[in-house]
């Protein structure tokens, strides 16, 4: 007969494919597996809010956001956990208002969800975050804050390092469709590279997704009709500009003809490509895009937004022992140490390149010269980055402080 487990938790993600996999499934769906006697995991997209006996039967509710998509009865839910004495731990990982630039603002501000996300705050009994630059900004509306940053699994296939080989030094980029403004930092940079560093090197752009909508409003009758974006309509083709300078570094014209024709297939372009396109992978295999360059650029415009984010990146990077090229600011404060002191010598602790914002305009091109230029520079930094990361921001050890703190909230509840 098997033993029932100590504990009921009760995982309500916020998405099935996104943030989830590190906020809500990874991490739970961890802890049942190290701690089978202990705990038993239940993950549900679609809580019945008005079951007051279902809910009863948890000794612990964790959610992401909210407790499901309506917010309403996710707040009446929260008041009735709390006086029933069940602890509930509302995850958030992004700052509740995206800037104006983002993809998702307009959306976020016409249904008050930055509001909204706030209360649901103020509700929780407790809040978990990912860094303590994101635990500060959260403490003004919730005491009761911790920190359990972003962790990977070593043992999952995409963050077991497996690097493709090239006589070239390759210098990657892996995200989402919200970093125009990011990227933008680095405008200009491929053509500089290219111009002293050719046949060296290669770009690659992880990611890339022409999927997507557009409105289009009738001038006449005011009705609001949908259809796919063109390419050249993409943000991805905006990317790609950045990555290519226009496409100016691709002197195949054939190649460039190719990328311009936008046929879908894994990877667009070969070893010795100056540039290559890497196409969209699901969140359970884009971390494998790591094996196709050395160095990860991570620039990132100086906001609120983007100070609180996590720094995902960096562990990405650790893991598979990649240089890193970042952005002093934010996220990458954390655990980034700058391997190049004033005056120009190189610090033996550093594990990153760090630039500043005042310096934007010419560090990201002396930096990804100097690793271009410095093959052992960049395993070096790759070997350091990895040793800071690993194992802290494994799951398993992120899991062991995860189950102590959930023992000592049902303990005392």
């Amino acid at each position: 007969m098997t033993k029932k487990a100590k504990y009921k938790i009760l995982v309500l993600p916020s998405d099935r494919t996104g943030v989830s996999k590190f906020r809500s499934v990874d991490p739970h769906t961890y802890l049942q597996k190290m701690y089978p006697d202990e705990f038993w995991v239940d993950i549900k997209y679609d809580p019945p809010y008005h079951d007051d006996m279902w809910w009863k039967q948890y000794d612990l509710v964790h959610y992401h956001r909210s407790i499901g998509p309506d917010y309403d009865a996710s707040k009446a839910v929260a008041k009735r956990l709390t006086g029933w004495g069940i602890p509930h731990i509302m995850d958030i990982d992004d700052y509740w208002l995206p800037t104006p630039d983002h993809p998702a603002h307009a959306i976020v501000k016409k249904n008050n969800i930055d509001k909204l996300i706030q209360e649901n705050i103020r509700l929780a009994r407790h809040v978990t975050t990912t860094t303590q630059v994101f635990a500060s900004e959260i403490s003004k509306q919730n005491k009761n804050v911790y920190i359990f940053p972003n962790a990977i699994d070593h043992e999952e296939k995409q963050y077991v390092p497996e690097p493709t080989q090239s006589d070239k030094i390759r210098i990657g980029w892996l995200g989402g469709s919200s970093h125009i403004e990011d990227l933008n930092i680095i405008a200009g940079l491929a053509g500089r590279i290219h111009g002293t560093c050719k046949d060296k090197f290669q770009f690659v752009l992880c990611g890339y997704d022409l999927r997507g909508s557009m409105t289009v409003i009738d001038e006449k009758t005011g009705k609001q009709t949908q259809r796919p974006i063109t390419p050249k309509e993409s943000v991805w083709y905006k990317y790609e500009k950045l990555f290519t300078d226009n496409y100016r570094i691709i002197t195949n014209e054939d190649y460039k003809n190719e990328l311009l024709s936008f046929q879908k297939k894994q990877i667009t372009g070969d070893e010795n490509s100056v540039y290559r396109r890497v196409w969209t992978k699901p969140i359970t295999t884009y971390a494998s895009n790591y094996n196709n360059f050395d160095i990860s650029i991570a620039p990132l415009k100086q906001h609120i937004f983007n100070k609180v984010k996590s720094q995902l990146k960096v562990i990405e990077a650790g893991f598979h022992k990649k240089a890193l090229i970042a952005q002093d600011y934010g996220p990458y404060t954390v655990d980034c140490i700058n391997a190049l002191e004033r005056g120009g010598t190189i610090n033996s602790k550093g594990n990153s390149l760090l630039v500043p914002k005042t310096k934007n305009h010419k560090m990201w091109f002396q930096h990804v010269k100097r690793l271009i230029n410095n093959p052992s520079l960049v395993e070096d930094l790759g070997e350091k980055l990895h040793e800071t990361i690993f194992p802290q921001y494994t799951l398993k050890t992120v899991t062991e402080k995860r189950a102590e703190f959930y023992r000592e909230l049902i303990r005392t509840s």
